[in-house]
């Protein structure tokens, strides 16, 4: 009961918006049509399951391989932070920073699907980033929550594409971008900030 009573609705509000930006189901939705259109076989329930299971044992035991490393959370939060700026980048300018390799794929679920698509390098990174700022609860919930709402938009891609055209398509991505852009120099500045005092607290004990 511990853990509820430590959850917060703004925290769950800020990290679902996080995770759900850094996942992209909206962008990963032309890469679903095209790879159907490839005759490829996607099974939705399979991917989320698979990359959602993925995504909440990384965030118990990321701190363990993290200590394995001798890396503390707030200066992985600050890497972190790079990254989502720069996939926040990818998103405002349309330019490709990080190499796409799902061509390679032969199974079109699990690879590009699942990773990295779905669970990749941004999303590991980006939940020890939060964990580094929000309570575990409301981390996890927005998790679970992002998960419903991929299935959801996995299984109905082609009604989404036409309800919303591609310019809605378009228009959501940038504004995710600016959303995930403005976080990133948060936990960017946040972060820093609390290794510089920690470094002048050991600096004056010495």
């Amino acid at each position: 009961m511990e853990w509820f009573s430590t959850f917060n609705f703004v925290e769950f509000l800020s990290a679902f918006i996080v995770l759900f930006a850094i996942i992209d189901p909206i962008g990963i939705m032309p890469v679903v049509l095209s790879l159907r259109g490839k005759g490829k076989v996607i099974n939705v329930n399979k991917a989320v399951l698979y990359s959602f299971a993925l995504m909440f044992l990384f965030f118990f035991v990321g701190d363990w391989i993290l200590g394995l490393f001798g890396v503390d959370i707030n200066s992985f939060a600050v890497a972190g932070a790079v990254i989502i700026f720069l996939m926040a980048l990818e998103m405002i300018l349309d330019i490709e920073i990080f190499k796409d390799t799902s061509h390679l794929a032969k199974n079109a679920t699990f690879v590009p699907l699942v990773f990295p698509l779905l669970a990749g390098a941004g999303s590991f990174t980006t939940l020890l980033s939060l964990k580094a700022e929000y309570a575990s609860i409301n981390i996890l919930v927005a998790l679970l929550v992002n998960a419903v709402v991929v299935y959801i938009m996995l299984s109905a891609t082609a009604l989404i594409e036409r309800t919303i055209g591609k310019g809605g398509i378009y228009f959501t991505r940038k504004f995710f971008g600016i959303i995930l852009l403005a976080i990133s120099v948060k936990l960017f500045t946040s972060n820093l900030l609390h290794f510089i005092n920690t470094m002048s607290t050991i600096s004056q004990v010495e």
